[in-house]
């Protein structure tokens, strides 16, 4: 049961996190190179939640149930 609500919240972190850096992708088209794009990505808080959410998603899949 624990690892149902552990994917859950998992992915819930990786949505946002996708979400926050795919609408950053903007920054691209107004002179941004890639590096300093990578830069800004790493600065912003909300887009640690995608590397959160896929640490948390690989836990519960590959964690093993206890019989």
């Amino acid at each position: 049961m624990i690892r149902f609500f552990l994917f859950l919240i998992g992915f819930g972190f990786s949505v946002i996190g996708f979400i926050y850096i795919i609408l950053y992708l903007n920054y691209l088209t107004i002179g941004y190179s890639f590096i300093e794009y990578i830069k800004f990505i790493l600065g912003r808080g909300e887009c640690y939640f995608a590397f959160i959410g896929i640490i948390l998603l690989a836990i519960s899949i590959l964690k093993k149930e206890r019989t």
